[in-house]
């Protein structure tokens, strides 16, 4: 018989779950160029949200020194993220850029698996 205790201090089993993966745009922006780069984000806003696969989103402007704004979206999947980059709504999303050239310097994207989330106790 296989006992379903587990051993003080034994960590509960893992549980192999979906992970959603993050990607973060990280901006580099002129600090009086700050006004610009949120305002073209309200323009285009919602375009993003009623993509297939999209889970969340954050625009992140530092509050110190710092010159990199952060673009934070999580997706279902790698092949979901894929497919709003390809989209007609990620092009018309920034057609700024290609009309008014851009805002910032310089980007990188960075990529990240999910790993754990936690949120208030009681939401």
């Amino acid at each position: 018989m296989v006992s379903s205790r587990r051993a003080a201090g034994t960590p509960p089993p893992v549980t192999m779950c979906r992970v959603s993966i993050v990607k973060i745009n990280a901006i580099t922006v002129p600090r009086e160029r700050f006004d610009d780069f949120a305002h073209r984000f309200a323009t285009r806003a919602g375009r993003v949200s009623s993509a297939e696969g999209f889970e969340a989103f954050q625009l992140l402007r530092p509050n110190d020194d710092r010159e990199v704004c952060l673009v934070v979206t999580q997706w279902r999947s790698e092949e979901a993220f894929q497919a709003w980059m390809q989209s007609a709504d990620f092009s018309a999303g920034h057609a700024q850029h290609r009309t008014s050239g851009p805002v910032g310097t310089g980007s990188e994207l960075w990529s990240f698996d999910v790993l754990e989330t936690e949120a208030p106790a009681g939401s």
